[in-house]
Parts: structure tokens; sequence; C-alpha cells
């Protein structure tokens, strides 16, 4: 099946969030992230159903509030993720990152496979690597 020309994302990442509303700041202000899709309870603003976040490069991420429900999705635990982001500024990422209080768990290098990049942990404990590399 040639998917070349979808220009749909197909793989989301979903994480978990213990304040997602915090992490939504959070991740748009450190990395860039545009807030496009956010369903609280109805009753409860704090508790995010079903959030996303687009990444500008293209792809995205889906989160919700940890705890929401009794499913294996509403009890995972946060901070467990670890995922990694292509940029073509990843100078500029670590310092907009650095600016907005991100922890920066392993600071700019070029690598031997010829990407350059940084990692990161958010406040919840998830580790975000940002490089130039884009895969094979």
């Amino acid at each position: 099946m040639d998917t070349s020309t979808d220009t749909h994302t197909s793989v989301w990442p979903c994480l978990a969030f213990d304040d997602a509303r915090a992490m939504i700041g959070f991740l748009t202000t450190a990395f860039g992230f545009e807030a496009t899709a956010v369903y609280a309870r109805e009753d409860d603003d704090s508790i995010v159903e079903h959030g996303e976040l687009r990444w500008p490069g293209g792809g995205g991420i889906m989160f919700g509030s940890t705890g929401r429900d009794d499913s294996p999705f509403g009890t995972r635990p946060p901070g467990v993720a670890n995922l990694y982001l292509v940029t073509d500024h990843p100078d500029a990422l670590r310092d907009r990152a650095k600016a907005a209080g991100a922890t920066i768990i392993r600071d700019l290098r070029d690598e031997d496979y010829g990407s350059r990049g940084f990692s990161a942990a958010d406040p919840e404990g998830n580790l975000w690597s940002f490089g130039t590399y884009r895969g094979e």
C-alpha cells in the first residue's frame, strides 16, 4: 500500500499526564507544539479526556489525564514515554526549551550517523529527544 501521498498522521504516540493543562502550556511554550484539540470532562475542566498537540514538522501526540477512569488507558502512570522528534533547528529549539525551564538531560551534540540534537525531560518525567535525523 503506497502512503507517500497521504498527508494524515498515521502514528500518534499517546501519553498520560497528571496535570494535562499544565503540560499543554509547557509543551507549547518549551518545544513549540500547537494545541489542536482539548476535550475536558463536562463536570471537571481539569480532567482531559482527550487532547492533541501537533508538531510543526508533521505528526503529533495524543494525551489524557491520569486517573480519568479505571480502564488501562485511565490508569497508566505519567512520565514513562521516550519520544524522538525531527527538527531542522535543534540549537534554537534547545535554547527555547531551556528558556522555558525544560531539564536538558543530554546537551546538543553531533552524532556519528549525521544527526545533531539534544534531549530534555518534561516536568512529569517524559523524555523528549530532538534531532536532525529523519530515519532511513
